[in-house]
């Protein structure tokens, strides 16, 4: 029976059984250091990718954690903006402009509230909404549109103005009032202020408060035509008639091709018996307005009185 090996003669043949796998992984392991290091697809990877595939790739971060150049536009708290997006930067004022000239009014109102997506607080963007809204009947816009002018102009009282007169216009008076007083606290002295706020009152039956918002008018401005009338007219539904016809001549004089402010002033004289005079402002309405039917009306009447001898009654407007 052989002697068993010692111990250091195991040490050999050890060394030599582990030659094979230690140059199998001399091989495998330069072959892993020359792979590439990130597993991200690079972007000639990800248009293969795209073009090859029906699903898009998409980043491995989310949006919000990728870096901008520019902050995202932020829309305004109502609807006016349009919502969009494009692959290079399109000036859509310009494109606003164009179609204007060209007649497209809603294309243009449709740019103009593109280009306030982009830039939420320009001006032109929000005046041409304003402006195109009323042209174009969406109303609602442009009210919107001179809300938003008025906050982006704390101290101005115009925008307000003009929001107010639209409010009136669409018999929304009380909104019209609430809009009006607050333009004048931006500015005390703002004759078309009191006149709108006036116009509110007056259309919503508060005749006094109406009568004091017009003399506050024509106070701050003395030769406002249609401030004068609109008192002449608040003096009329009052039935102080020989007060309608002091003011209703000045505004007479002042906005000669008017045809309206004719015809109250026909309707104050007639009040007062002053038929000749009444007849001629009459004649007057309709001469400037020949499709005006309540000066028609009442003048008619006036040359029946004047030939028979028969009352009736006068037809104010406005």
């Amino acid at each position: 029976m052989p002697k068993s090996l010692k111990p250091p003669a195991l040490k050999p043949r050890l060394l030599l059984s582990l030659v094979p796998a230690l140059a199998a992984l001399a091989l495998v392991v330069p072959s892993r250091l020359m792979a590439p290091r990130s597993s991200v697809p690079t972007s000639s990877d990800m248009l293969g990718a795209a073009s090859a595939a029906a699903t898009p790739v998409s980043l491995a971060r989310p949006a919000s954690a990728l870096p901008s150049s520019s902050p995202a536009p932020v829309e305004p708290s109502n609807t006016l903006a349009l919502a969009h997006e494009h692959l290079s930067r399109v000036n859509h004022l310009a494109r606003a402009r164009t179609l204007r000239e060209l007649g497209d009014l809603a294309g243009a109102l449709t740019e103009s509230r593109r280009a306030l997506y982009d830039a939420p607080e320009d001006m032109e963007s929000l005046r041409n909404i304003a402006r195109l809204g009323q042209l174009t009947g969406q109303m609602e816009l442009a009210v919107l549109a001179l809300e938003e002018l008025g906050r982006v102009n704390p101290e101005e009282a115009s925008p307000l103005v003009q929001q107010a007169r639209l409010l009136v216009s669409l018999g929304r008076y009380a909104e019209a009032i609430h809009v009006g007083e607050e333009a004048l606290t931006r500015d005390p002295e703002e004759p078309e202020a009191y006149q709108v706020l006036g116009r509110a009152r007056l259309a919503s039956g508060h005749l006094s408060e109406a009568i004091l918002r017009f003399q506050q008018a024509v106070h701050l401005a003395p030769e406002n035509g249609y401030a004068l009338n609109n008192l002449g007219l608040a003096w009329l539904r009052t039935n102080e008639n020989a007060r309608a016809a002091e003011v209703l001549a000045r505004a007479s004089v002042l906005l000669p091709h008017v045809a309206y402010v004719h015809n109250n002033l026909g309707v104050a004289y007639e009040r007062l018996g002053r038929t000749e005079e009444a007849q001629a402002a009459y004649s007057a309405a309709t001469r400037l307005s020949p499709r005006y039917v309540k000066a028609q009306v009442n003048s008619n009447r006036m040359n029946q009185v004047a030939s028979l001898g028969v009352g009736g009654g006068p037809e104010g407007s406005r």
